[in-house]
């Protein structure tokens, strides 16, 4: 049986300073910085990744949050192939409001993209007492806009990091093998 290859783009969204850029950081490179440097317009990651002897490179693009970038998000979601949608559970006003942005950014993803794979990225959960998060909201939002899932995650200490990429890289691999 011959290997193949997949090469797949992942766009990456949320509010600026939800921890994208990190998240990346942390699943490609395996180190997390502490320096907070804004993403300008978008940025973007190569990954190689091994898949049942097959070769997925996986392509993640790290797309600004900030409302001075809207106007190109249209060119930087152009063929993405999934979504991962990130917020921030930090109990601040930057958390709330992140969390209310998800329809927006979901939106924008179907309006450009139609129906992707989409996983919803709760993090910063390093910064909450993780047994008094309620869940509820969070997979109210998820069934609501159809996401394959949700996660919890930490850029700065890992927590499900490996596992949350790891779901729509296999979502996508599966889906497209077949």
């Amino acid at each position: 049986m011959s290997n193949e290859e997949f090469q797949f783009k992942i766009s990456v969204v949320g509010d600026g300073t939800v921890g994208k850029t990190s998240l990346i950081r942390k699943y490609t490179k395996g180190n997390f910085e502490k320096n907070y440097i804004k993403t300008i317009g978008a940025q973007f990651s190569r990954f190689e990744k091994i898949i049942e002897s097959d070769i997925v490179n996986l392509v993640f693009w790290d797309i600004a949050g900030q409302e001075d970038f809207d106007f190109l998000q249209p060119l930087f979601y152009k063929e993405s192939k999934a979504s991962i949608v990130v917020y921030s559970l930090e109990e601040n006003e930057l958390g709330k409001n992140s969390f209310d942005h998800v329809k927006n950014w979901v939106q924008n993803l179907r309006k450009y993209c139609g129906e992707i794979p989409m996983i919803l990225f709760a993090n910063k959960v390093d910064l909450v007492e993780e047994n008094e998060l309620d869940l509820l909201d969070i997979k109210s939002i998820v069934d609501k806009y159809n996401f394959i899932g949700f996660s919890l995650t930490s850029a700065k200490t890992g927590q499900g990091v490996n596992e949350a990429f790891d779901i729509i890289i296999q979502k996508l691999y599966k889906k497209y093998k077949d």
